[in-house]
């Protein structure tokens, strides 16, 4: 199981500048966390104003990253995640460094029920997480 990707971004974005998104994400995990190319489930918000409220030190192209991971990446992995993701997303689609937000959760590997509702500490996942 992949990590869970949600994003939250302001509406009215192309679907070219989510895609860009989605992408940039997926490939730094795949990079920094060592996550099959293959494994992959992300989702997009669109909030509009009213739902999404911005700090003043933030531009509209505030973005909030939450990745639900299983736990045992090393600091450094981590590290080089957050380096990662916002070098690619100030590439493209531009986003500025400072309005990019991100946040790592790790439940235990029993708090996630897969593959036909077994506990993931009790699943061989195929790859490693300890990087």
């Amino acid at each position: 199981m992949c990590p869970l990707v949600k994003i939250e971004i302001l509406e009215g974005k192309s679907n070219e500048y989510k895609k860009a998104i989605l992408d940039a994400v997926h490939v730094s995990l795949v990079e920094s966390f060592k996550i099959p190319d293959y494994d992959r489930f992300q989702r997009i918000y669109e909030l509009n104003k009213d739902c999404f409220e911005i700090p003043s030190t933030k531009s509209d192209q505030a973005i909030l990253i939450e990745l639900t991971i299983f736990p045992g990446r090393s600091l450094q992995a981590k590290k080089s995640l957050y380096k990662n993701i916002v070098n690619k997303l100030t590439e493209n689609p531009g986003i500025d460094g400072n309005d990019i937000t991100i946040i790592l959760k790790e439940p235990p590997m029993e708090n996630w029920g897969i593959r036909g509702g077994k506990a993931a500490s009790e699943v061989d996942i195929g790859f490693n997480i300890k990087v």
